[in-house]
C-alpha cells in the first residue's frame, strides 16, 4: 500500500519553516547557551544547579591488584566497601604519623623519609619491612624514569 498525500511532508514546506523563523534544534542549543553567558559546561543542567561531584574511592585500585595475585577470584560489593575503609584508615595513620615527624622536625614538608619512618612505626614487624622494601622500590622506579 502506497502512503496517503496527507501524510507525506513535502521537503520544501520544511524548509519553509526553517525560514520562516522556527531554529532547527542544534541551533537553538547554540543560541541558548551564547544567550546564557557562552558557558558550554552546564551540558543538560538547569541553570544555577551545581554538578554533582563523584566519591573518591579506591575500589579500581583493589580490583587491579585483586586480578593481579587472583585473575579467577571476584569481590562482593561489601568486602571492597571494607578494604576501602581499610586503605582510608591506614592512609590516615601514616599522614598523621609523617605529620607529626614533620612538625617534631621542624620541616614544612613530608617527605619519603618521613612516609618511611611512619611506615615503620605504624605497621607491625614483618609487614613494615615488606612496605618498606616495596615503597623503596616504587621510588626508585618513579626517580628513574
Amino acid at each position: 500500500m502506497a502512503p496517503k498525500a496527507a501524510e507525506k511532508k513535502p521537503v520544501a514546506v520544511a524548509a519553509e519553516k526553517t525560514a520562516a523563523g522556527k531554529k532547527p534544534k542544534a541551533e537553538k542549543r547554540a543560541a541558548a547557551t551564547k544567550e546564557a553567558g557562552g558557558e558550554g559546561k552546564t551540558r543538560g543542567r538547569k541553570k544555577g544547579s551545581k554538578a554533582k561531584k563523584g566519591v573518591e574511592t579506591y575500589k579500581i585500585y583493589i580490583f587491579k591488584v585483586l586480578k593481579q595475585v587472583h585473575p579467577d577470584v571476584g569481590i562482593s560489593s561489601k568486602a571492597m566497601s571494607i578494604m576501602n575503609s581499610f586503605i582510608n584508615d591506614i592512609f590516615e595513620k601514616l599522614a598523621g604519623e609523617s605529620a607529626k615527624l614533620a612538625r617534631y622536625n621542624k620541616k614544612p614538608t613530608i617527605t619519603s623519609r618521613e612516609i618511611q619512618t611512619s611506615v615503620r612505626l605504624v605497621l607491625p614487624g614483618e609487614l613494615a619491612k615488606h612496605a618498606v622494601s616495596e615503597g623503596t622500590k616504587a621510588v626508585t622506579k618513579f626517580t628513574s624514569s
